[in-house]
């Protein structure tokens, strides 16, 4: 197993048995993302009755599964096991704190072997490894009803179809449309909508508006919004138990945790993206994390997954917020993991269809949003991106927009990453060209990262599309060096 499969997809199983690999990447200029690559075991039933559970409201159960979610933001039965048609990446189950508690320490080992491997790792962690995923359910849930009602408000001032952060509203007129709809009396509501708390410009964009649900605003209290299925107003916040409370908290300290170990280790922290019904809680959780620790550089990065149809709009609000608030924007972009999942959900449960229609839909908003954040990095020094793709086109277009931009591989500003055992006709020539580039190394004991494993080996297709460009190249290169006498390649 070791001399194949596992020996080509993971680097070894301990912190120890990973050195030398990680020192020979070194040496070719390939950096390390550090992922501890183990997952439970569980059968498919296992699987569903710990995301049923884990995904339910002690409310929810009370009134025998009710719902005032909707339905893109509840559990179901049938997608329950989230593993189901992910390959390439880990999938975490909640069964109780003391797991959570586990998964936190094993971040923390994560960030320090990373520490101890270079001056500039990066490790990744998971949010739905940390606690209760009811709670990002609940959250996403809130944010898109928001949003979406932003959205509404727009179109009943003629604004509708608009970029997103190029939709404003008229301050008079959304007050007006508070009032009526009996969200609060007219005084409390122009006494929430000051221009000491929107600026003096009489219009209120996105970012204004997200800002208005931040728990500390009086506003967040008393916030109502229509539900579209029924035409009632509802409370925005939901209430939770003491229990939930608590749970909520420590899962917030657990980040909290991570994130301040690698501030102190001085390694830069990815959270990876997950499926779009946890999606909109995690990224801003990830803004909270970024406001407080990217002060003077980017040590926490968000994930932008650019198969959805709202990517370019995620990635310039944020990058505009960062902007307005002055902390440094630090992303990652990739197309995305769990497509097949997330078409069959939306068709299943009835929701649109969040991602991009085609292929060559998602490789235009990729290049759309890269070229975005590079012009970012032209006009900012303290921005950076991880341009995370095997593809070999996004790769040529990104040196020849850095070229262009004049972004300098010294700078690191622009980073390249690719998944270990695969695509290393990327990964070591732009090592050895200077450029700052990193493999996303798996790691743990032979028997426990199986299911991973296991995974990984129904990805023939894309992995096989792969091998076979792998190995044209390989004997192309073998040729070479027996034409040339110089058989063994050794770092520059």
């Amino acid at each position: 197993m070791k001399m194949t499969f596992y020996g080509q997809f993971v680097a070894g199983e301990d912190q120890e048995s990973i050195q030398p690999m990680i020192r020979h990447n070194r040496a070719f200029g390939v950096g390390s993302i550090l992922d501890y690559g183990v997952e439970e075991d569980l059968s498919t039933e296992e699987a569903e009755r710990h995301e049923m559970e884990s995904c339910t409201s002690v409310a929810e159960r009370k009134g025998g599964g009710a719902s005032k979610r909707e339905k893109q933001y509840q559990a179901h039965q049938a997608f329950g096991d989230r593993r189901d048609g992910v390959v390439s990446a880990r999938t975490y189950f909640y069964t109780n704190e003391a797991k959570c508690d586990s998964h936190m320490e094993t971040f923390l080992r994560c960030i320090e072997a990373s520490a101890g491997a270079s001056d500039d790792g990066f490790s990744a962690i998971k949010l739905t490894a940390l606690g209760r995923p009811q709670f990002l359910l609940q959250l996403s849930d809130v944010l898109t009803k928001w949003r979406r009602f932003f959205h509404q408000i727009a179109a009943e001032q003629g604004k509708a179809g608009l970029a997103a952060l190029d939709t404003k509203l008229e301050v008079v007129a959304l007050q007006e449309s508070m009032v009526k709809m009996g969200i609060a009396s007219r005084k409390e509501i122009e006494d929430w909508l000051t221009a000491g708390t929107l600026g003096m410009s009489g219009t209120l964009d996105l970012l204004d508006w997200n800002s208005l649900i931040d728990s500390r605003t009086e506003l967040s209290k008393h916030l109502v919004v229509p539900n579209m299925q029924t035409g009632q107003l509802e409370p925005l916040l939901s209430g939770f138990t003491e229990e939930e409370q608590r749970q909520m908290a420590r899962m917030l300290q657990r980040i909290d945790v991570l994130a301040k170990k690698a501030t102190k280790v001085g390694v830069r922290l990815m959270v990876d993206a997950e499926q779009t019904y946890f999606q909109p809680a995690i990224s801003r959780l990830t803004l909270e994390m970024q406001r407080k620790f990217n002060v003077d550089k980017p040590l926490i990065f968000n994930t932008y997954q650019c198969y959805l149809r709202d990517a370019y709009d995620n990635v310039t609000l944020d990058v505009e917020l960062a902007r307005r608030e002055g902390w440094c924007f630090g992303a990652k972009l990739v197309r995305g993991a769990y497509m097949a999942q997330e078409r069959a959900r939306a068709a299943e449960i009835g929701y649109e269809d969040p991602i991009n229609p085609t292929y060559e839909a998602t490789n235009t908003m990729y290049h759309r949003c890269l070229n975005y954040v590079l012009e970012e990095l032209k006009n900012n020094p303290r921005a950076e991106v991880m341009v995370a793709s095997h593809n070999e086109d996004t790769v040529r277009f990104t040196l020849r927009r850095m070229e262009e931009l004049g972004l300098h591989p010294a700078d690191h500003q622009v980073y390249f990453g690719q998944l270990l055992g695969m695509c290393d006709q990327i990964s070591f020539p732009l090592g050895q060209a200077g450029f700052p580039v990193y493999k996303y190394v798996p790691y743990g004991p032979v028997m426990e990262v199986l299911p991973y494993l296991s995974r990984r080996a129904l990805e023939n297709n894309s992995v096989m599309k792969g091998a076979q460009r792998e190995r044209q190249l390989l004997w192309q290169e073998l040729k070479r060096r027996l034409c040339t006498g110089s058989l063994f390649r050794r770092p520059a």
